[in-house]
């Protein structure tokens, strides 16, 4: 009987894995200080004034510099702080809005105003993750931005004023994921905006092109954790169940045929033994952990329960409680207070679901180097 609860909880377990592993997993930043970036790009603009088409759009282009300070608040959300400029150029026929025409000739005021800058607010949208799910080794992303800006400026004919322009703009953004701090960006934007030009430009409102490449660094190194926290481990409730289902499979092959031979010797008094075996069946589990976190979520609860039925079906054994914590993150003496408090979590869940204090063995490791192939999977208490 007792088996069958177990083999029944252990199905249940995993199909909580399986309905969790058809739903896109989600990441946040476990901090606000986790995943702020500042970046530095180089490149061109190009203003889309009429004058400037008419004169030719190709001397229109000017150097562009701008200097970011983001944070991503999760691997599909973002926002920044740029501020940006260099100087814009008008090749214009217009003096005071009218078209100046000398011996029948149009003449062409070529201008540039090297005194503008421009602040701008983006919220950003990362379109790798969000259609195909993050993927911190995924090279390249592909991300939509928008927002408005505040363009500073001092017009023609009025050289003592700083004007402040509202604007708003639009982009895409290519990130090369080089490392957890660094990636190259290259940046496309389209921005429109009152022109800076005044009585020389024959528009109200300016266009701008603008096309960069440039160097982010995140502080810290990129940090998402999983919103979900621990995941039952999949392939030790597998292991379990078919442990369990050998074990009745052979019982029952012993069953029939020691029925068989009774069949055969009517005149045979049956020979009772009671056999008692053991079966070690617990495999290594392990219960993961949230970034800076001792608590044990749901999903760890269920492998608590799973394992205190296990050692409460062997008195007998003795059982390793190890904790560990994540050695890029924090000191060497917070990991170690770290992995401690998440081993003692651990055996506090499982004499609080009864078992004997005697057969528990618990040690906290401290900060260990990478032990699954992701610094994050360090978060772990593994029971054996």
């Amino acid at each position: 009987m007792k088996s069958k609860i177990a083999i029944l909880s252990l199905l249940l377990a995993g199909g909580v894995f399986t309905a969790n592993a058809q739903t896109k997993e989600q990441f946040t930043s476990e901090r606000f200080a986790d995943n702020i970036y500042i970046s530095l790009g180089v490149g061109g603009q190009m203003l889309l004034n009429p004058d400037n088409s008419d004169y030719g759009l190709g001397k229109a282009i000017t150097p562009l510099l701008h200097l970011s300070v983001g944070k991503w608040v999760n691997p599909t959300w973002g926002f920044r702080g740029q501020v940006a400029g260099f100087w814009s150029t008008l090749n214009s026929k217009h003096l005071n809005g009218v078209e100046t025409v000398v011996d029948g000739q149009t003449t062409w005021y070529k201008m540039k105003n090297k005194n503008y800058f421009t602040l701008r607010a983006d919220a950003i949208y990362n379109l790798s993750n969000s259609i195909w799910g993050y993927n911190p080794d995924r090279l390249f992303n592909l991300s939509v931005f928008a927002g408005p800006g505040l363009t500073f400026a001092k017009a023609y004919g009025d050289q003592d004023k700083l004007n402040a322009l509202i604007n708003g703009s639009v982009g895409l953004m290519g990130q090369f994921n080089i490392t957890d701090y660094w990636d190259i960006n290259v940046e496309a934007r389209g921005e429109v905006s009152p022109s800076i030009f005044g009585k020389y430009s024959s528009a109200y409102t300016d266009g701008a092109v603008s096309l960069s490449v440039g160097a982010s660094y995140t502080f810290g190194g990129k940090k998402f954790v999983s919103c979900g926290g621990s995941k039952v481990d999949e392939k030790a409730v597998n292991d379990e169940v078919n442990r369990y289902r050998s074990e009745l499979a052979r019982a029952k092959s012993d069953l029939d045929e020691a029925r068989r031979a009774l069949a055969n010797r009517p005149d045979a008094q049956p020979e009772v033994k009671e056999v008692v075996k053991n079966v070690p069946i617990l495999g290594q589990r392990a219960i993961f952990f949230r970034i800076g976190q001792y608590k044990i979520d749901d999903y760890g609860m269920v492998e608590i329960k799973l394992t205190a039925d296990v050692i409460k079906a062997n008195p007998d054994k003795k059982y390793k409680i190890a904790g560990y914590a994540d050695k890029a993150t924090g000191s060497a003496a917070t990991n170690e207070r770290l992995a401690k408090a998440r081993a003692q979590a651990v055996y506090d869940a499982l004499v609080k679901e009864g078992v004997n204090k005697d057969q528990l063995e618990m040690i906290g490791y401290g900060g260990t180097d990478n032990m699954f192939g992701k610094d994050a999977l360090n978060r772990v208490v593994i029971m054996e």
